[in-house]
């Protein structure tokens, strides 16, 4: 289930974007929960299995398209399908028509937007 983050999730979605390669220095990581936390356009949603965080996905929203800026899951997590789930929720939000990666996120997502495409058809 997506869960919107807000203040009081600031530890756990550190916790968790720190697991993306980009995001290994402190100093980047507090200036990406900073963004998140004051750019309007700039969206973060935790995933929650259960009682416990196991993902996170973060968006710069520029009218109906997301441009997925952030998307890790726990490794211990990682192989149960939740960044598939993560996307599909999302676009299933009904605000974004379409969801692309960046340049960080492109490797990553390149074997889910393909799937996100036959799922609207």
């Amino acid at each position: 289930m997506l869960v919107r983050y807000k203040k009081a999730l600031e530890k756990i979605a550190m916790g968790l974007l720190s697991f993306m390669p980009q995001e290994k220095d402190v100093k980047r990581l507090m200036e990406t929960i900073q963004q998140y936390e004051q750019e309007d356009d700039w969206i973060l949603y935790l995933w929650k299995k259960g009682e416990e965080y196991v993902g996170i996905v973060g968006i710069l929203a520029e009218d109906a398209v997301a441009t997925i800026q952030h998307i890790t899951v726990i490794p211990s997590y990682r192989g149960e399908g939740i960044a598939l789930k993560m996307l599909q929720e999302l676009r299933e939000l009904g605000q974004f028509k379409t969801l692309q990666a960046n340049e960080e996120t492109e490797p990553f997502l390149q074997k889910y937007i393909p799937i996100l495409k036959e799922d609207e058809k």
